[in-house]
């Protein structure tokens, strides 16, 4: 099977989820629970994790997944061999609250390096994806990146852990953004932010978050000319592609002034205006 015609199949399968996810909204039937106390899981992601991975086993049998609620073993990101990376609801509290930002993200990867990409909103009816090479799109209109140089009117992506705990440090990357930039946006699925800054919505985006929120929308933001990389160096042996921590996804004419911005307040460095 080629690419291509992978990447239409991944195209139906989050689709089917999609509307698994909608009607699931709509009858408002579902229960939720936390995993690790804090972190919400609704009975909608794992019934739509196991709709996607009976579809992917049905259609790649053998292929390894890595999902976040039935296959969440990072020890497979380490192989070679073809990866599939599955998140069924990204935006799951978005999705319990009834607020729009919700999709499901699909991406495939070979060696460590994502080759298709599908991030599909059911609630804002739009389909995101991207094939390795080939530039990326919505709703199979090509799309393109912001090509802004200026930080000062740049518009950024971001988001929070939910330990609480985990939240301090990053206030300091906050202030600073805030201060140097035009303003700053939460919209609580890392998936669409990627998205947002791939069709030029956002000019950048920074987080540190798990392999299935980002694989997809990180090869769809670069397909659409972003510029896509990491705060810090990824650890020996660990794909690029498939490492969450610390990203960095801008218009190409500002990650390198935004990087050593974050850097700065990560050291505790006093960002001027």
């Amino acid at each position: 099977m080629t690419d291509a015609e992978r990447l239409a199949l991944a195209v139906e399968i989050a689709r089917e989820a999609g509307e698994m996810i909608r009607q699931a909204r709509e009858q408002q039937t579902f229960g939720h629970r936390y995993k690790r106390g804090q972190e919400l899981v609704t009975d909608v992601d794992v019934a739509v994790d196991t709709h996607i991975s009976a579809r992917l086993e049905a259609s790649f049998p053998g292929e390894a997944r890595l999902s976040e609620e039935l296959a969440p073993e990072r020890g497979v990101l380490s192989d070679d061999a073809p990866l599939w990376v599955v998140d069924p609801i990204d935006g799951t509290v978005n999705f319990a609250h009834g607020l729009r930002h919700v999709a499901v993200s699909i991406a495939w990867a070979v060696a460590g390096r994502v080759r298709l990409g599908v991030v599909h909103a059911p609630f804002l009816g739009e389909t995101f994806t991207a094939l390795a090479g080939q530039g990326a799109q919505c709703n199979e209109h090509p799309i393109q990146a912001s090509r802004t140089g200026n930080l000062e009117r740049c518009l950024v992506g971001t988001g929070f852990p939910y330990r609480r705990d985990s939240r301090p440090p990053l206030m300091r990357r906050l202030t600073a953004v805030l201060q140097h930039c035009q303003d700053v946006r939460r919209n609580g699925s890392a998936a669409l932010d990627l998205c947002d800054v791939a069709c030029g919505r956002l000019d950048a985006y920074y987080e540190s978050v798990s392999p299935w929120d980002f694989a997809a929308g990180w090869l769809i933001a670069r397909e659409a000319g972003a510029r896509t990389g990491h705060l810090y160096p990824c650890p020996t042996g660990f794909p690029e592609d498939l490492y969450g921590e610390n990203l960095l996804v801008t218009s190409p004419g500002i990650h390198r002034e935004l990087g050593e911005l974050l850097r700065r307040a990560d050291a505790g460095e006093v960002v001027h205006l």
